[in-house]
């Protein structure tokens, strides 16, 4: 539990962050020429989309509230919150692929006796454990891929996974909300 909450207080903390180089790049940037910045930035939202997915996929090298950030400016409340189901959508299925990937690992041979020399117990544990790994890594800034990946790679039951990769949704809403309430100030 002190691991979770540790966490999660430095996952707002990160979020805090994110937030007040937003506002700062805002003031400073933004507000002096907003024009050139929306139309270069704002009007692809392709690249963003795909930018995003490679994140999610390639152990989230982008924090997802940045993609809220994004999503916050570039249209109306409807347009925002389509947006954030979609980043949440699109990174639970990331979680997932990941996920499976991971499984084919753990049915691999060279990766069984990989596995068996180097980390004895610890697929064990994973396995044991797994359910709050996927909770802890869908709430917090722990990369959400890879936990996805070791998770699979151990041989975790798929529809547990799945179950429990749900918490996901659940911290996009939270952080989407935060977003959403900071950008009304």
């Amino acid at each position: 539990m002190q691991f979770l909450v540790r966490n999660g207080l430095k996952g707002f903390l990160w979020l805090t962050v994110l937030l007040a180089a937003y506002f700062l790049f805002r003031e400073v940037v933004i507000t002096h020429n907003p024009d050139a910045w929306v139309e270069r930035f704002y009007a692809r939202p392709m690249i963003i989309y795909l930018i995003y997915c490679f994140s999610e996929f390639f152990f989230g090298l982008i924090p997802p509230e940045l993609f809220m950030i994004w999503a916050i400016n570039k249209g109306d409340t409807w347009h925002y919150l389509f947006n954030l189901s979609l980043f949440a959508g699109i990174s639970y299925l990331m979680g997932y692929i990941n996920f499976l990937i991971g499984r084919f690992f753990y049915k691999n041979e060279t990766f069984k006796n990989l596995k068996r020399r180097l980390l004895k117990d610890s697929a064990n544990q994973v396995k044991k454990y797994g359910i709050f790994l996927i909770i802890v890594a869908a709430l917090t800034p722990l990369p959400w891929s890879g936990v996805s990946l070791l998770v699979g790679s151990a041989g975790y039951p798929s529809k547990r996974f799945l179950k429990y990769a749900l918490f996901r949704l659940l911290r996009f809403a939270v952080y989407g909300y935060i977003v959403y309430q900071t950008h009304q100030i």
